[in-house]
């Protein structure tokens, strides 16, 4: 029951980070692919009937840890509260700059918004990537599996590292290649053959950096990665813009499940002692409280599943970034 769970877990990251992942990469592509008022509005259409959907998955991977694993929720809610925190407001900036772009008039009104979109986009991402780092890291556990530590060094600290800057800079590249594979995909004209170029030079820049970095370190996840980003970005010279897409998303969905699963059964590693580290078993929920999650899991999970394929089924036609004769 306890693997599961954490399965579960790891499957609404992984969703999360692959759905949100090509949002958030959209939002940052605007201004560079939208190169007047009309093919920005054009690029915010193809996000515009699923990024509220998307972000559903990022409250179920927190409910689930909340409800499955409440020392594993605690612990990062508490050693991280300010990142998680400045997530939420970062959020909240990008979701206001979604749904008010269309609400006032004149491209001025339009151009503010776009610019708090790709600002907070762009931001969220960098988080993402140095709290990921944080997974694989730790945080500094004492014996009884609280975060140790006063003031802001507890919770800034952690994302502070190289480690995190590493991931950081590779969330931000994950999603600009997700954004430009899947604009190609869903758009047609100008923006659709932008994106493809962009999609083919991430692709290949991407690839050479993964070898080099995946040498240094004999990952092969890294060299994986380096595979995969390759893969995207031929296809996308060739026009395939779906596969590229599909070879981007897997990419990323290998990342997260490496990530999450990096430490075996623990959890989350203690950075001060290895055996204060937060383990699956210890983090998790009692059995009983498992048994009845397992009964609504069963009944809501496969409904949402359904409902979001249904809606990527019905918005399935490109957005058009060429302007119509009159």
């Amino acid at each position: 029951m306890i693997t599961f769970w954490f399965s579960i877990v790891v499957l609404a990251w992984v969703l999360f980070f692959v759905l949100e992942g090509f949002d958030f990469g959209v939002g940052v592509l605007g201004p560079l692919l939208g190169r007047d008022d009309h093919e920005r509005g054009a690029i915010v259409r193809t996000i515009g009937p699923f990024w509220d959907g998307n972000e559903v998955w990022l409250v179920a991977a927190i409910g689930v840890t909340f409800a499955a694993f409440p020392a594993w929720y605690a612990a990062l809610l508490s050693g991280l509260y300010l990142p998680v925190a400045a997530l939420l407001l970062l959020l909240a900036v990008r979701g206001v700059a979604l749904e008010f772009r269309g609400k006032g008039d004149g491209e001025r009104w339009r151009r503010r918004c776009d610019i708090f979109l790709t600002a907070s986009s762009a931001a969220i991402v960098l988080l993402w990537g140095a709290l990921l780092a944080v997974f694989v890291r730790g945080l500094a556990l004492g014996p009884d599996g609280s975060v140790t530590g006063s003031g802001l060094s507890r919770s800034l600290d952690p994302i502070l590292t190289w480690q995190s800057l590493l991931g950081a800079g590779a969330a931000l590249f994950a999603a600009l290649l997700l954004g430009a594979t899947f604009l190609a995909l869903r758009t047609s004209g100008p923006v659709r053959r932008r994106a493809r170029d962009l999609a083919r030079w991430l692709g290949t820049g991407g690839a050479v950096a993964f070898v080099l970095i995946g040498f240094g370190t004999a990952s092969r996840t890294v060299l994986a990665a380096a595979v995969l980003s390759l893969a995207a970005g031929l296809l996308a010279r060739h026009g395939r813009e779906a596969l590229a897409f599909a070879a981007t998303a897997a990419g990323v969905a290998g990342a997260v499940v490496a990530v999450m699963t990096a430490n075996g059964h623990v959890v989350l590693p203690s950075t001060l002692d290895g055996s204060w580290s937060l383990t699956m078993s210890a983090a998790a929920a009692t059995p009983s409280a498992l048994s009845l999650l397992t009964v609504f899991g069963v009944i809501i999970l496969p409904g949402v599943l359904a409902y979001q394929a249904y809606s990527y089924f019905v918005f399935r036609r490109r957005v058009a970034s060429e302007r119509v004769p009159s």
